[in-house]
């Protein structure tokens, strides 16, 4: 009986302890190989008890075969100068906890704290210049963690969105130059965030936020969504985002639907062999429409009422060599956007700001032409070359062409006047100069600690 009593004694403390520890989701899985994740393995800060620092940094020199006269990059998100070395996003910040509670923020400084709000009309609504006021932050969040099932955690404040599988921070991706899948879906949410994790292999996102991509809200309505992460192994990682709202400025009844989904897959993991150490790939696409306000999702039977919706596909595969220390991708992707809703908008020469009379214009004295039912078309194809001495550091060389079904790329004259600068009178027949393709070189040196 004694030796019973003490099994038994033994099997109920061993639970105990079991419950007692705290438990992480995804703990077991490797997600340093994906695309849109953490590539170290671990942070040197990690012995503070109550805050972990982060600091990343992002250099950038492209140059675009168009040569344009103002050296001004068009449509991206990651790029804004040719032929210039940039500053691209200098981010530090950092996660806080303590017991339940728990903050994170993270600044954004660099081109990006320009090019990303730019894409966000709402602040147009009110006022207080929220563009300017949020600009230089990219995360800026508090909340409180529930020990139930593998955590539950409730947050409030500016977080990132799903970008389309692509991280915000441009150390963890595989490419840099993201395909239009990625560079026209959201970057930023900003509202109320609930994480569950009813498995250590699950997780189920809520979102209710002011919008898609917007410091504020466009109408009454706030954006709703949600995203459902699933990694069974180290192998494989299934995701889906999917969103609704009304974001169309001064027309409520405009609804919008988007889904995002994503696989990446694992196939070769040998990380000691000095040849080839890994393989990998991702696939992902989107769907989604606007319906309502004159426009009227998928279907173009009505000439009043155009078809609005998007679709698009991206593919990237990647093979490391020499122990993980070199990496080499290659990929692209495809997008259609009747009506434009989610294209990034060319940069036009300055003026005012839009017609107060139509919140949905574009800016510039020669708007980009986003009326319902407009055309566009538009595929990418890049390869690049990582060279990772260690895991906070990444050197990039990058080749990506781009085609567009209508006028989109900056050529050779530019975007800005004829001169290239802003200060010039323009000539009364000067106009931006925009071509249907264009290639570039982009050199980067990334860092994160």
């Amino acid at each position: 009986m004694n030796k019973i009593s003490t099994i038994i004694i033994l099997l109920i403390s061993n639970h105990l302890i079991a419950q007692t520890q705290k438990v992480e989701p995804f703990e077991d899985i490797d997600q340093t190989w994906q695309n849109g994740s953490d590539r170290r393995d671990s942070s040197i800060f990690k012995k503070l008890k109550y805050f972990t620092p982060s600091i990343l940094i992002d250099v950038n020199y492209t140059h675009s075969f168009n040569n344009p006269n103002d050296n001004t990059v068009v449509g991206s998100t990651a790029l804004t100068r040719n032929n210039e070395v940039v500053l691209s996003a200098l981010h530090f910040g950092g996660d806080l906890y303590y017991e339940g509670a728990r903050a994170r923020f993270m600044t954004q400084f660099g081109t990006r704290s320009v090019v990303v709000p730019r894409n966000d009309l709402s602040p147009y609504r009110g006022q207080y210049q929220l563009a300017n006021v949020y600009r230089f932050l990219s995360e800026a969040y508090v909340g409180y963690h529930f020990d139930r099932w593998y955590g539950i955690n409730v947050d409030a404040g500016l977080f990132m969105s799903y970008i389309g599988l692509n991280s915000y921070y441009q150390p963890e991706n595989w490419v840099y130059q993201a395909s239009f899948t990625s560079d026209n879906t959201p970057w930023f949410f900003n509202g109320l965030r609930i994480q569950i994790y009813p498995s250590k292999h699950l997780k189920i996102e809520t979102w209710i936020i002011n919008g898609w991509q917007s410091y504020g809200k466009f109408n009454s309505m706030p954006g709703l969504g949600g995203n459902i992460t699933w990694m069974p192994n180290s192998n494989f990682k299934f995701l889906t985002n999917n969103y609704y709202g009304a974001d169309a400025g001064g027309i409520p009844e405009r609804k919008r639907f988007h889904s995002d989904n994503s696989v990446l897959v694992r196939c070769y993991n040998k990380p000691d062999s000095k040849s080839i150490s890994r393989v990998a790939f991702s696939l992902t696409g989107d769907i989604g429409f606007e319906k309502g306000g004159g426009v009227n999702g998928f279907n173009d039977s009505d000439s009043t009422k155009p078809a609005q919706y998007f679709t698009s596909v991206m593919f990237y595969n990647r093979v490391w060599f020499a122990k993980n220390k070199f990496a080499w991708t290659v990929g692209g992707g495809y997008m259609t956007n009747p009506g434009r809703y989610l294209v990034l908008f060319p940069t036009g020469q300055a003026s005012p700001l839009p017609d107060p009379n139509d919140p949905t214009q574009t800016e510039g004295l020669f708007p980009f032409s986003a009326n319902p039912g407009d055309k566009f078309e538009g595929w990418d194809v890049l390869t690049n070359l990582d060279w990772m001495p260690n895991q906070s550091i990444t050197y990039r060389i990058e080749f990506v062409h781009r085609a567009s079904s209508v006028p989109y790329y900056a050529g050779q004259g530019g975007v800005t006047s004829q001169t290239g600068y802003t200060t010039s009178s323009l000539e009364p027949n000067w106009r931006p100069d925009l071509v249907k393709r264009e290639s570039r070189i982009i050199a980067a040196i990334l860092f994160r600690l």
